[in-house]
Parts: structure tokens; sequence; C-alpha cells
């Protein structure tokens, strides 16, 4: 365990005591939020994002060591255990390692190579490669021809028939093939001559215009290859479009086997000469290919979801719109627009289908429709939704709402996930009573209301953001994206006496079990009234109220200090804190005392005021955050959706025209930014900024607010080029 502590102080750049602490926090079954939010001094305040790769990598390591002790056994078990494999698997760092250790001790099906050690020339291999023996290799051979010794029935298994000489030779020749492939120390170093010299090398299979034109005859180096063009390659490979293979300086490979075994000129050289080429051909290359192949894919998957976590956080915590009704605009053409009004709490007021856009385009019949419905629900905004008919009926808003005495508004919002969504048992539950198609509109209009509620609802990969999501490792994406959704919703707390239980079941400790029985409750008992009451919900217990009860609030219950993130435990603190400068958290309800609460708790000395409570400093500065502004929501800091009136299209952009715009997807090579046109414009890394940058998000994240300049436009193919360099 020390050893695992060491690995993982040194990875992250933290202290031993932390990596400790935090692991002892994880076996004890505390929450990576609970740990992040709550547990500050005992981990030293480790962010949400360095606890969940800390966590990963103690369950990497421990799986490691677990496999390092099922080697070593079954290597002893063989009797063929020395201190030099002892030593070599004690230092391994990775899984495939370990593997590479194994790998001449592992049950091997039929090889030639087995078939030859079944036939008795083993002995033989021995003496070519020891390469001592004088006498001709043909000699020696004709003892181990068998072909007399064997039955009839016996000479009929060519597997156990040594006809001739020759066949001896090549028998034994075998063996000492397989045994270099498996040898761990040539594998290891053509492994990093590979990762150095090696050229990831792309041709087509096909000439036909596709996606993967660029790789139709393609060379990057394996060391600077971008994990994004790696994505892009297996997939065109998946597709049969191109054929992809590793050149390697074969020459230096194979003059660095044969220094360590061919030992002088002797009647034995050119036969090992040749074996070493057939070993590196038949069994090393194919499988370093492989090994390397699959590092390559699983390092660009590690980052693909990386980009699309930060991606998927920054959607879901998108600055809500409050206090507004809505009208949720589903665009589509034969099958009508699909229409929901909701009012400021998420409440369906109204629904409709009208046909604005082809084939019917009956534009005066749905403007009357709407009109009706935006006058009788006090509409203020509309939410368009982004896809197949989006700009027709964006510009079928933008002219309705010039003709509207009242300000309304619209914007185009991410419509990804939302037909999934519609058609689920989740909105089932939710509507029954209200046609699928319906939903999608309900959905559209509720995202802009509540971006997280409503995408929670959703498969973490159906809400459109990162690249190549489908490609990656379905598993691991998923328990990423688990941990994403987990970090955005405790970090913005959730009012238990509304939450769905979508919503709910992504609490610290919170299961979709309890989250349904939470409901279940509130339905039957009215709405709870203080946190401690969840205590009472069935399968709820002290643990996992330990850890959901601070990211639960409650507005308009018997305590105060339960509309902030204070968690219980600390309330008898945060009450001492208020009576210190002269306050009671009853005082927390009323404005006036607020704005004096907030005043003098500015002036409060944390390391003495820590000392005198008898609490943790950062413990400390959470509380006093929290009574500065209860019931804050940090979404409110985030960039708002840009507002709309007018329509743009794609002809009316100029080169050198000066937009607003919204970050809709952040990737390795750039950012796609909506400007309003059909499609996104890509702004390129090197147009991003002036100074070098390894990765987009260092400049931008999703959601984001950025002035572009229009820098090229391609009308045939609807592209659009931006800059950032204004």
């Amino acid at each position: 365990m020390e050893k695992i502590i060491n690995i993982i102080a040194e990875e992250l750049n933290i202290k031993e005591k932390q990596v400790e602490a935090t692991i002892k926090l994880i076996d004890e079954g505390n929450t990576i939020p609970f740990i992040a939010r709550y547990r500050k001094e005992v981990t030293g305040g480790l962010s949400d994002e360095v606890l969940r790769i800390l966590g990963e990598r103690l369950n990497y390591l421990r799986n490691l060591e677990k496999r390092k002790e099922e080697v070593i056994k079954s290597i002893e078990e063989q009797g063929k255990l020395t201190d030099e494999i002892l030593q070599s698997v004690a230092i391994a760092k990775t899984l495939s390692e370990v593997e590479d250790i194994y790998r001449p001790f592992k049950q091997k099906k039929k090889t030639r190579a087995t078939v030859a050690k079944a036939k008795g020339l083993e002995p033989l291999a021995n003496i070519i490669i020891e390469q001592k023996e004088t006498r001709p290799i043909i000699e020696i051979a004709i003892e181990y021809v068998n072909i007399d010794n064997l039955s009839e029935e016996d000479k009929k298994n060519k597997d156990k028939v040594v006809a001739t000489p020759e066949d001896a030779i090549q028998g034994a020749l075998d063996i000492i093939a397989e045994n270099i492939s498996d040898e761990p120390k040539y594998r290891k170093s053509i492994k990093k001559i590979c990762y150095t010299k090696g050229i990831i090398v792309t041709n087509a299979t096909k000439e036909e215009k596709s996606n993967y034109e660029m790789y139709y005859d393609y060379k990057e180096s394996v060391s600077k290859i971008p994990s994004h063009r790696i994505l892009a390659i297996n997939r065109a490979e998946k597709e049969d479009f191109i054929k992809v293979k590793i050149e390697k300086p074969e020459e230096n490979i194979l003059q660095s086997i044969e220094k360590d075994i061919i030992k002088g000129q002797t009647q034995f050289t050119d036969l090992l000469k040749d074996t070493i080429l057939d070993s590196f051909k038949r069994l090393i290359e194919p499988s370093i290919d492989r090994e390397i192949r699959s590092d390559l894919t699983e390092k660009a998957e590690e980052k693909a979801i990386k980009v699309f976590g930060k991606n998927a956080k920054q959607l879901l915590l998108g600055a809500p719109i409050k206090g507004k009704t809505v009208m949720g605009f589903d665009p589509a053409y034969r099958t009508g627009c699909k229409i929901a009004v909701i009012d400021e709490t998420g409440k369906v007021l109204d629904t409709a289908t009208v046909y604005p856009t082809a084939p019917q385009n009956d534009v005066e019949g749905a403007k009357k429709e709407l009109k009706k419905l935006i006058e009788k629900d006090e509409v203020d905004m509309v939410a368009i939704g982004n896809g197949t008919a989006s700009r027709e009926s964006e510009q079928f808003v933008s002219d309705m709402i010039k003709e509207i005495d009242r300000p309304v508004h619209y914007v185009i919002v991410s419509e990804a996930g939302a037909s999934v969504y519609s058609a689920s048992k989740l909105a089932t539950e939710e509507y029954p009573d209200i046609n699928v198609s319906i939903r999608g509109a309900i959905s559209i209009a509720r995202r802009l209301q509540d971006p997280l509620a409503e995408l929670v609802k959703i498969d973490p990969k159906a809400i459109g953001v990162g690249q190549y999501q489908h490609d990656v490792n379905q598993k691991r994406l998923a328990e990423s994206l688990t941990g994403v959704v987990e970090d955005s919703v405790n970090k913005v707390g959730v009012d238990v006496n509304t939450a769905t239980p979508s919503l709910l079941s992504y609490v610290a400790g919170i299961n979709n079990t309890i989250a349904k029985n939470i409901v279940k409750y509130r339905d039957e008992n009215g709405k709870l009234k203080e946190r401690k009451e969840l205590l009472k919900v069935p399968k709820l217990g002290k643990v996992a109220f330990e850890q959901c009860a601070g990211f639960l609030r409650i507005f308009d219950g018997n305590n105060p200090l339960e509309i902030t993130a204070v968690h219980p435990e600390s309330y008898e603190i945060a009450e001492k804190l208020l009576g210190k400068i002269g306050f009671t958290k009853e005082d927390l309800k009323e404005k006036e005392k607020l704005s004096k609460i907030q005043e003098k708790i500015k002036s409060i000395s944390i390391p003495d005021t820590a000392k005198e409570l008898n609490v943790g400093e950062m413990t400390l500065q959470d509380i006093i955050t929290e009574l500065s502004k209860p019931g804050r929501d940090p979404r409110e800091e985030m960039p708002k959706p840009i507002l709309r009136s007018d329509v743009l299209k794609i002809e009316d952009l100029k080169e050198g025209m000066i937009l607003t715009g919204t970050v809709r997807n952040v990737i390795d090579f750039g950012a796609f930014v909506d400007i309003g046109v059909k499609h996104d414009g890509l702004v390129h890394i090197s147009e991003m900024s002036d100074k070098f940058i390894k990765n987009p998000s260092e400049i931008v994240s999703v959601g984001d607010i950025v002035k572009v300049k229009v820098i090229s436009i391609d009308q045939e193919r609807q592209k659009v080029g931006l800059s950032m360099k204004i």
C-alpha cells in the first residue's frame, strides 16, 4: 500500500499524507463529491477532479498489484520462479509490462513451437542457441528423426512425426523463434524504438469521396500523432476506407536482437539470423503493432473522454433562465413543428403543432396560433431546437416576434438527445398523457430554464458535445460522465422538494431506489420541512444521510441554514459564528439583516475564529461563503445564452465581419461556435490566440460567449472559418 501511495503522490504532485487520508475516506465508502466538499481538512483541499483521478489510479494500481501476485504465484507453481523474475515483476509499472514478463509462462494454444516441443526437439533448439557444437548440424539433427520408431497409427499424425533432419532443424528453429518473441527485454526495447521512431502510415483501400480523404495517403510519427487523428484513423479503418501499418527501423531492431543472441561466426549464424527475422516478422511485429495501436487508442480515448467530460460539465452548468415563461419550439418539415409552453416552474401550460415549414408552408396559420398562445400565456422567450428545419423555423419566429407588442426574444437551444428522452420510460412516467412528439418541445423549453435538471434525464453520451464519443470505450465513458454529472449536480445543490428522481439520483449517497423513495415520501407526506426528515425515507440510513444532506436544499423550511450547502454536522459552528457577530440563523431570511451579516462577516479573522470555534480553516471559509450568499446558485456566474431577435443566413456573411457567438463544442483541434447561421463555424486552434496553446480548452469552454471574426466562407459545403484573433 505504501508503494501505491508513493506513486499516486508523485503522479499528482501532492503529499503522501493527502493520498493516504483520501484512500482511507474512499475505503470507508465516502463519495467523491462529499470528500471534495466536506472533508477538505482531511484531504488538504483536493478538488473533485483530482479526487476522481486519484480514485481511478488507486483502482488501477490495486489491480496491478493483484495481477502481479497472480503472475508470481502461477510461475512459482510451475517451478520456474527466479530472483530475476521477481525483481522484474516488482518494478513493472503497467499491466502490459507484467503480461510481457508472464508471456513465456502462459499456457499456450497449439503453435509451431509447442508441436516441436512435443516432438522432443527442445534439446536440439538448445544446441543451436548455445552455438558451441562443432559437428555439422545435419548430423546432430539425424538423431532426432523418429519416423522409424513410431507406430503405424502415430505415423499418420503430423504432430508426432519428425521425418527428416531438415524437419528436426525447422522444429528446433520454431522453438527458438517463439522463445525470442516471448523474451520481455526484446519486446520492451522494440516497443521503445516504435514509440520514438515509428511512423503511422495509412493508404486508401477505395477511391471515393469521404470524410477520411486526408488519410488516403498519410504519414505521421507515432510519438507526435494527436489523439483526434488516432480516433479518425481507427474509424476510417473500421469503415474499410484505409489500411494502417506502423513503419519502424527494422534493420536496427534485427541488429539489436542479433547482437544479443549471435556469438561470433559459426555454422549456426545464418540459421539464427533467419530465425530472428522469422520471429520478428511472424510473431513479434504483429503483436507489438496491435499493442501499440491499442495503447495509442487507449490514450486517445482517455483524452477524448476527458474533453467530453469537460464540455459536458460546462453544458450542465449552463446559466439557468429563471422566472420566465418559455415556448419550446421543436422544428420539423412534413410532420409539423411541435410547440409546448411552460411556466417559470416548468409546468406545461399549452401544446400545439404548427406547419410554417415546407411542404405545407402555412406561415400565416402558424403565426396566428402562436401569437394567440404568446398573448394568453404571457410568453417571454422562445427556445428553438437546433435540429432539422431549425433555421427556417428561426426565420419564421424572427418575423413573427416583430409583429408582437410584448418583448419576446428567441434562443437557439441544442436539442441533442431530446428525441431519445421523448421516447424514454422516464418521459412516459413524467408525461403519460402527452404525445411523444410534443415531449421533445417540452425538453427544449426546460433546457433553457434549467439545463442541469433537464439534461440529467438524458444519457450523457447523447448531449451532443465532444468527439468520437461512440468510438471510445463505452464503459469507461459512462463511468467518467456519471462522475461529471455527479460533480455538477452536487456543485449546484438540489431542491429536495421539487427535484425529479433523475436529478436526485446523482446526489452523493443517493441511488435510483432512494431517489424514488424521496419523491414517494414527498407525495405522501407533503414538502420536507428539514433535512433530518430524510431519515424517515425508506432505505435512506445514517450513512446515506451524511453523504447527501449538505447537497440537498430545503427552501421555506424550519431551518434557514438548509437553503445553503452548510452540512448538518456544522450547524452548531455556523450558529456560533453568527452569534459572534451578533446575529442568529433566522436573520438570514431578512434582506436588511443579511446585508449587515455580509458586511460584518468580511472582517472575521479566519485563523483566530477557526481556533476559537475548533474547526478547520477551509471548512470555516466555506461556511462564511455560504452565509454571505444563502441559496446562491453558482451557475448564475456562467455566461447567459445569447438572446436573438433577428436571423442571420450564411449568404449574409462577409469575410472580416465581427460577430458574437456561443461555444457549442470544444475539441482537440479547435472549437465550434454558434454565430446564428445554420451550421456552427470552426475556430481552428491556430486562430484562437497569438500565443502558442496546447489545447483549445486553455482558451474556451462550452457555453462561453465569444467575439469572432469571419475568415473564410464555403457556401457549397456550408462551412465557416472563424478567428478569435481580433
